[in-house]
């Protein structure tokens, strides 16, 4: 069985094909739930390329509910119906604005050859995301949650290496996860280089045909973690090993109360799926 998850504010979600499981620390106290999801990627496995886009927003869709979630049960406070609004339109058009608009009027400025144009626009969609993550890592609230993202990743190993679920058992494995989300996020900026360059015309064409084509960049690039996963092919490890690098940002060594809360998260879940007693 496979499973897999994010880092929470103070907690962590774990997930397999038929449940999500979540554990916060409220305070040295686990609060924790565990509820039935089918996996849409895992429902509709068949329909290669259209599977890796449903599990993209499936995973995007879930991971903001949950981070939501987390943060109201740490804040004890439930946030309104705007403050959300807000926030998500505010991260969609943060996201287009600085990972599609910014690269392309620079690559524009630079070249107009359509191949140096196409590698430059992709480049700087890599550092801005580098750089982002590199200022985002200065905040205390941001490394709590990075510690929280080394656990999990931490409890994953010790369960996939078929050891015993305890905090020292856990404790002597990497921070460091080949199947973590910062790799597929990677994959997909290598990915865009190749489908993006299909793209012939204007300035607002490019724009426009990025949109578009975002869900094929995502479906491609989850057929490739897969098959890395599965085959561990030279060439798809050329995809994966920028995303591993980059968790050295984005993971940090938990402490035990930190890799306990991903122990009860994983913990709870296998108990569901009846891996545990």
């Amino acid at each position: 069985m496979n499973i897999g998850g994010q880092a929470l504010v103070e907690g962590v979600l774990i997930r397999s094909n038929n449940y999500v499981s979540t554990a916060v620390n409220v305070k040295g106290k686990i609060v924790s739930r565990v509820y039935r999801k089918e996996n849409l990627a895992s429902k509709y496995k068949k329909l290669y390329v259209i599977r890796g886009v449903l599990a993209l927003w499936d995973m995007l869709s879930l991971g903001f509910k949950e981070l939501i979630r987390s943060a109201e049960t740490v804040e004890n406070e439930k946030a309104s119906f705007w403050e959300l609004f807000i926030s998500i339109g505010l991260a969609i058009i943060l996201s287009v604005v600085f990972f599609i608009l910014i690269p392309l009027y620079l690559s524009k400025l630079i070249t107009s050859n359509n191949f140096m144009f196409n590698l430059v626009d992709g480049l700087l969609r890599v550092l801005i995301f580098v750089g982002y993550v590199l200022v985002i890592s200065l905040f205390k609230d941001v490394r709590r949650t990075f510690e929280y993202h080394g656990a999990e990743h931490k409890a994953i190993a010790c369960f996939e290496n078929k050891e015993k679920l305890s905090v020292n058992n856990i404790k002597k494995y990497s921070p460091i996860h080949e199947r973590c989300g910062t790799a597929f996020i990677f994959i997909v900026l290598i990915v865009s280089v190749f489908v993006f360059s299909l793209i012939q015309g204007g300035f607002w064409q490019k724009f426009l045909g990025r949109l578009v084509l975002i869900p094929l960049v995502a479906g491609i690039s989850y057929e490739i973690l897969k098959l890395n996963a599965r085959y561990k092919f030279f060439l798809f490890k050329v995809f994966v090993i920028p995303g591993v690098f980059m968790q050295y940002i984005t993971t940090r060594e938990p402490d035990n109360m930190q890799i306990k809360t991903a122990l009860t998260a994983v913990q709870n879940i296998l108990k569901k799926e009846k891996h545990l007693d």
